[in-house]
């Protein structure tokens, strides 16, 4: 059987990443057009054909919800144009952080994702960094999870600190930082949070002793930074040596550029998951998971394991 032909898309708001992905994979991205409507609403449409080829459509689906619209109705338009398979690639995963009911009538807006996306009858989801693992299992078609750690763990390492230890800024990031902890064979430190409402952080005490160590914060995701600020903050004037966040996705919404620059961090290293443009910070550094991500659709496409992209 001749393998079909593959073609990479991207949606508008992740064009940035789906270059360097294209480039990393050794192919240009598929052509295609947007148009807008003078009410607001809009439609893709693929300018070349997908008949029979295998489809990978790239967009992180962070805010405006219109990211999420453009994604679906490009899955969509793919689907009915007959390619042979469609994937979607998210490198964001918006609405993660809505993974359960912890209060009386709210959403699930994480199922109702998964369940958008299946909606268009797609064969696959490629992503990173999901705030809670078990989203995948929101999904009734195959799911790959990637992390970041990837370009991490060896950035971390050029770094050549001594006397590392990993902290996890909240109790629920403690699974991850546990895993960098025992990759590294470090010491772990936790942060133990109280919050009555969300971005506000009422109070934070450390578990663990960072006293003249460099402790390395490990989360998914920088929002408006209230809780890695305050954590480094507590973790300074308990004697850290030095303060370095390691997070996937830079959200960054306001005041996080200034709650960064004033806080006792040293270095936020982040991913270009999502675009930070016109949020620089001096104390920001962005590594790129473009290479990750083409080397997963490779292996997709060549139906491969892709057991050995992940460093723990």
């Amino acid at each position: 059987m001749v393998a079909p032909p593959i073609k990479l898309f991207s949606g508008t708001s992740s064009r940035y990443l789906a270059e360097k992905i294209a480039e990393s994979y050794g192919q240009e991205l598929g052509a295609t057009e947007l148009l807008n409507f003078s009410d607001g609403e809009f439609q893709p449409r693929f300018k070349e054909t997908v008949r029979g080829d295998y489809v990978f459509i790239i967009q992180s689906t962070y805010q405006p919800s219109d990211n999420i619209m453009e994604l679906l109705l490009m899955l969509e338009a793919a689907r009915k144009a007959s390619a042979y398979k469609v994937v979607a690639v998210i490198p964001y995963f918006g609405f993660a952080r809505q993974d359960r009911k912890d209060r009386p009538r709210v959403s699930i807006g994480a199922k109702l994702m998964a369940d958008l996306l299946q909606a268009t009858n797609i064969d696959r989801v490629i992503t990173m960094d999901l705030h809670a693992d078990q989203i995948q299992g929101f999904f009734n078609i195959p799911v790959d999870h990637l992390y970041a750690s990837a370009v991490h763990i060896p950035y971390l390492e050029k770094l050549n600190l001594d006397n590392i230890v990993i902290a996890s800024p909240d109790v629920g990031g403690s699974k991850k930082a546990n895993a960098y902890a025992s990759h590294l064979e470090t010491e772990l430190i936790i942060c133990h949070k109280t919050r009555h409402q969300a971005n506000q952080i009422d109070n934070i005490k450390v578990i663990g002793d960072p006293k003249d160590k460099n402790v390395i914060l490990i989360d998914d995701m920088v929002d408006t930074a209230g809780t890695i600020t305050k954590a480094a903050d507590v973790i300074k004037e308990q004697g850290a040596k030095s303060i370095r966040v390691f997070a996937t996705h830079p959200l960054l919404s306001e005041p996080a550029i200034e709650r960064i620059e004033n806080s006792a961090i040293d270095e936020v290293v982040v991913t270009d998951t999502i675009p930070i443009t016109g949020k620089e910070s001096s104390k920001i550094t962005v590594l790129s998971v473009a290479g990750v991500f083409a080397d997963v659709i490779q292996k997709v496409y060549n139906y491969q394991s892709i057991s050995t992209n992940f460093i723990f």
